[in-house]
């Protein structure tokens, strides 16, 4: 990145400002200045370099001080929330959020874990890369349902956006042919285990209608010249991923959409900017530009473009909605529904199974793949539902042997002991669920009425927590995964159900859903604020339902879609 790339101060007009850097942010920033937008990037925390910055890529275990954990006492003291995280380990705390100077609170009897990365490239360093699309199922379920608002939108809008940024991002898969999990534009899949495969043949003898794939991820397989010419190879299967990847085999901001964007010439980045607030100009019924608290300094400045591309994250975007307020809109810009920070979604982790699995004692497996099998949602449409919930959920695990950092943990001691941690031990089986919420407009985030955080920003307040639609889907998650591995013949069959809160699978949408009807939604179909039309956003918070699947791909062609919208509404000056 050139160093007159970064700015601070700036009197300019941009032909457009996109606030955030993670995987919408990156998305917009690069489609934006592909098409000659003089674009501004707007970053809250530090500059990550891309391989520069992976401080701890590489290093083994044995190379921490405490090989990966992190300190007991800085968890309790900065990292309390983010260590709840699968990604939190010593290797890769630099690129979570510090919890003490990013308070918030919860409505009592609730609880909600926010996961943050604050730093350029956002989330996009430590997602876990699962990628699938939404099908018309997903985006009809509301109507059907009668539960929320319709979708103003169907597959066949999303389709040829979701062919667009696949073949951009690399994603690796299958073609499966599943009427509930249309196909991606794929490189090859990673390979199953000789378990896995069995497992397979099983289940499709068993439940036809429940059929286990090769999970989707969006890593480089077999590298095409579009991903060759931005420097990415082909993912070595290392497990580093959390860390930063340098082969740039991995989808983030830094690997790909960044890269792209810089080299137009047309990108400026802010970082260390804290947006506060929108600019309203209430002649003009427009955004002019961002306030920005100095993330260091605390020092106020300002930057003004034509249009904006709200791309923070489904709640730091609301947030910063709420916060913008004027005589017009008193309640947070854009805000004439007053649905504003309602129908906050998260998906369910909370129930899995897990298995022994006999034999298989000359099969092992190379490297650390980044992805496992996955069992698509097989409760996709009404006359397939549960008859004591609504909705459904997908199951994605796979069979692996015992290592050294299970063995360890066993019963013995000595030569004996150190030598069985030489060797693998049993092969074993675990699925665990991901369920859909569903839309509850209780369910809110809303600006504390005295709290701000250390920027002079008035804190989130959570009032969110599963319904009981949620909680016996989970129960039968449970029971149905292991019927499953009981099924396949394996032995020593364990299940359980938590009720872990909502936040901890980060993938939290709605809180600015689109919809057909200005008095029931924010924004459009295009993602653009119904009351104020130079204002976009594009991440989660647009989001009507949940559905089952990783959303992460879904912004993407989301955002790709509408900033090619808005390119053409600029053109053709209406906007």
């Amino acid at each position: 990145m050139k160093k007159e790339t970064y700015i601070n101060e700036s009197n300019e007009v941009y032909d457009a400002i996109v606030i955030g850097s993670g995987i919408t942010g990156g998305w917009a920033a690069k489609e934006l200045t592909e098409r000659g937008f003089k674009t501004l990037m707007i970053e809250r925390g530090r500059v990550v370099e891309h391989r520069k910055d992976y401080i701890a890529e590489g290093k083994g275990p044995w190379e921490f001080p405490h090989r990966t954990k992190v300190n007991n006492l800085l968890v309790e003291e900065q990292y309390k929330i983010q260590s709840q995280c699968y990604a939190f380990h010593d290797g890769t705390k630099h690129f979570f959020g510090n919890d003490r100077d990013l308070p918030y609170s919860t409505e009592e009897g609730t609880d909600f874990s926010w996961i943050r990365a604050n730093q350029l490239g956002g989330k996009s360093l430590l997602w876990h890369r699962q990628s699938y699309r939404l099908s018309d199922y997903d985006f009809s379920a509301n109507l059907k349902d009668g539960i929320g608002n319709d979708w103003p939108i169907r597959y066949k809008d999303l389709a040829p956006w979701y062919d667009y940024v696949e073949k951009f991002v690399g994603i690796s898969g299958n073609y499966d042919n599943l009427p509930q999990l249309p196909n991606s534009q794929f490189q090859p899949p990673f390979e199953m285990t000789k378990p896995e495969q069995d497992f397979v043949k099983t289940m499709a003898e068993v439940y036809p209608d429940r059929p286990a794939i090769m999970g989707r991820c969006a890593h480089l397989t077999a590298p095409q010249k579009i991903q060759v010419e931005l420097g990415r190879m082909k993912c070595m299967a290392r497990n580093e991923c959390q860390k930063g990847c340098s082969f740039g085999a991995y989808f983030s901001t830094q690997s790909a959409t960044l890269p792209a964007a810089a080299r137009t010439g047309n990108l400026y980045i802010a970082p260390n900017s804290v947006v506060e607030s929108l600019i309203y100009d209430e002649k003009t019924n427009k955004v002019k530009g961002v306030n920005v608290v100095d993330n260091d300094t605390l020092k106020t400045r300002e930057y003004y473009g034509k249009i904006v591309f709200l791309c923070a994250s489904t709640l730091a975007s609301t947030q910063i909605m709420l916060n913008s307020k004027s005589r017009k809109f008193p309640n947070g810009i854009a805000n004439s529904s007053g649905v504003l920070g309602h129908y906050l979604m998260d998906h369910n982790y909370n129930a899995r199974a897990y298995a022994e699995i006999d034999g298989y004692e000359d099969e092992y497996y190379m490297g650390r793949r980044p992805t496992g099998i996955y069992i698509p949602n097989f409760r996709y449409e009404p006359k397939r539902y549960h008859k004591d919930y609504k909705r459904g959920y997908a199951l994605s695990g796979g069979a692996g042997r015992s290592d050294w950092k299970g063995m360890a943990k066993s019963n013995g001691f000595g030569v004996d002991f150190k030598n069985k941690l030489k060797h693998p031990g049993k092969w074993g089986m675990s699925l665990g669920a991901q369920g859909e919420m569903l839309p509850n407009r209780e369910n809110q985030m809303t600006l504390h009425n005295s709290k701000k955080d250390k920027w002079g920003i008035p804190q989130i307040h959570f009032n969110c927590k599963w319904s009981e639609n949620e909680k016996r889907m989970m129960e039968d998650a449970a029971q149905t995964a292991a019927q499953m591995l009981e099924k396949a013949g394996y032995k020593n069959v364990q299940s359980s159900f938590s009720e872990r809160p909502p936040g901890i699978a980060i993938h939290e949408v709605g809180t600015a859903r689109m919809g057909r009807d200005a008095k029931e939604s924010v924004l459009n179909g295009y993602n653009q604020c119904h009351d104020i039309d130079n204002l976009f956003v594009t991440d989660g918070s647009a989001f009507c339902s949940s559905a089952v699947v990783n959303p992460s791909l879904t912004f993407m062609a989301l955002t790709a879609r509408a900033v090619d919208y808005a390119v053409k509404e600029v053109k053709a000056g209406r906007l």
